[in-house]
């Protein structure tokens, strides 16, 4: 009987807020279009400035555009399932908000703390890859750095910090505290910054395209193909970051199904088209670099595009860093909250109207991994904890139609169960291309996870009865 009791206090599960309920301690300022310059915000950046030489030298070669179209497509149903979900229950947490009310509690703080992973690791993943261009840039002007301050901890190299990685991430902290509607129209004109170069390279560089460099399109087969997808998939993440913005929406039941599907169909053909454009440009084989779009340029002689290319590559990965950032923060929240995480997190400021404490918690903690850590370590862990939170939140699809048929939705995922199931089956396909050490890591950091829930997370949860807590709070979240 006690055993019963146990396993059930494990998964009880959040009441479904209502689309009406504006308790929320945050404001409400955003609408379509800063969804959608959210979510290319937070794609377009390290994915089609950095990854796109790495996995067409590496993995795919020409077929690289094939690797951008299955992962597409997977994101494609991934992002028709948090479509619905953001729809149907317009609160923050994304990915987390959505298995606790689907699966219960302990089913949430694995997904929870598998997107802390995600979001924490991913942007100290970018800021890495934001410094390089940064100091890239600075060298143009004859400014260097110390060696020791250039890159993340390595006696041998001679490097102990990332200053600048560090430097520009307590920069985004300081910006997401003074407001969301500030970050978000910093966002919209850096996004602008970026559309505009990449229209550049593709405006230009179709005239540079010798057909010959596709040959042959698929010099390392299918598997390369699908290797290639999972390394690339690091490109797609950020569309589900629009979700976290649920309770700062002025109408979340209509547009964030526009922010998420409208970003991901942007981002997705403009990948497509530079990878094909870049692997037109360039032998494949020359394109493990660094910076392969600005090298696309010097390699045809067009050195002052190279350096606007460089530019807009820094406008576009700093807007990474500030979405992945943001729903870092609008996470942590939502944990805190509910009670599975400190208080700290979940205390908005009243001038702001922003959870600031919190953010400059993990605004610190972030700048200090991208400092320490290199880029390659930090990217590694980023698209399993992705792929597992996409699989969960499409099986969760199933379960919250089957439980919940009632429920008012403003979007609907077609062909249920269909599309979630393909959608869960190809990102655990993805996750299976990932290396064996990836996986060591991952469960790694999931049984740490457990540990923290069930030493704290379990016991203040505002779901346990033995808390004291009222039926308000609950009746807050109907």
């Amino acid at each position: 009987m006690r055993e019963n009791k146990q396993r059930s206090s494990l998964f009880r599960k959040k009441p479904i807020a209502s689309d009406g309920d504006n308790s929320s301690a945050l404001k409400r300022a955003l609408g379509p279009l800063d969804l959608t310059t959210l979510g290319v915000g937070a794609i377009i950046g390290t994915g089609i400035f950095v990854l796109t030489g790495v996995a067409a030298a590496t993995y795919a070669g020409p077929g690289l555009v094939l690797s951008f179209l299955l992962a597409g497509i997977i994101c494609a149903f991934a992002a028709l399932c948090y479509s619905e979900f953001a729809s149907s229950i317009p609160a923050s947490g994304s990915a987390y908000t959505y298995s606790y009310t689907a699966f219960g509690e302990v089913i949430a703080w694995i997904l929870g703390w598998d997107l802390i992973l995600e979001y924490g690791f991913a942007s100290a993943a970018v800021a890495s890859g934001w410094s390089g261009y940064f100091q890239t840039l600075l060298s143009g002007f004859g400014l260097e750095l110390p060696h020791a301050l250039t890159s993340a901890f390595s006696p041998e190299k001679g490097t102990y910090f990332d200053l600048t990685a560090a430097v520009i991430t307590l920069i985004i902290t300081f910006l997401l505290t003074r407001g969301v509607k500030e970050a978000a129209r910093a966002n919209g004109i850096m996004v602008a910054i970026k559309i505009i170069v990449v229209l550049i390279f593709i405006g230009v560089g179709v005239f540079y395209v010798e057909p010959t460099n596709w040959q042959p399109f698929l010099p390392f087969g299918i598997s390369g193909v699908t290797a290639g997808a999972a390394t690339v998939f690091f490109a797609y993440i950020g569309f589900d970051a629009v979700s976290t913005a649920a309770e700062e929406v002025k109408q979340p039941q209509r547009d964030l199904p526009i922010g998420i599907i409208a970003s991901l169909a942007i981002c997705t053909v403009l990948y497509i088209v530079v990878s094909l454009i870049l692997t037109g440009i360039v032998p494949y084989n020359m394109l493990n670099v660094s910076d392969p779009v600005a090298f696309a340029f010097e390699f045809v002689q067009l050195k002052g595009l190279s350096w606007i290319v460089s530019l807009g590559a820094i406008a576009g990965i700093t807007t990474v860093l500030l979405v992945m950032m943001y729903g870092q923060t609008r996470l942590l929240y939502s944990m805190s909250r509910d009670g599975l995480l400190s208080p700290v997190f979940s205390k908005v400021s009243g001038k702001s109207q922003t959870p600031a404490v919190g953010t400059w918690v993990a605004g610190i903690i972030v700048a200090l991994f991208s400092g320490f850590i290199s880029l390659g370590h930090l990217a590694e862990l980023t698209n399993i904890g992705t792929l597992f939170a996409f699989a969960v939140v499409s099986l969760g699809i199933i379960v919250l139609r089957k439980n919940n048929p009632d429920l008012k939705r403003g979007f609907r995922v077609p062909l249920v169960p269909l599309i979630p199931i393909l959608s869960a089956l190809g990102c655990v396909y993805l996750m299976t291309r990932l290396a064996a050490l990836t996986w060591i890591t991952f469960f790694a950091w999931l049984i740490i996870g457990l540990i923290i829930y069930f030493a704290y997370g379990r016991h203040y949860s505002h779901l346990n009865p033995a808390r004291g807590i009222s039926s308000a709070f609950r009746a807050k979240d109907k």
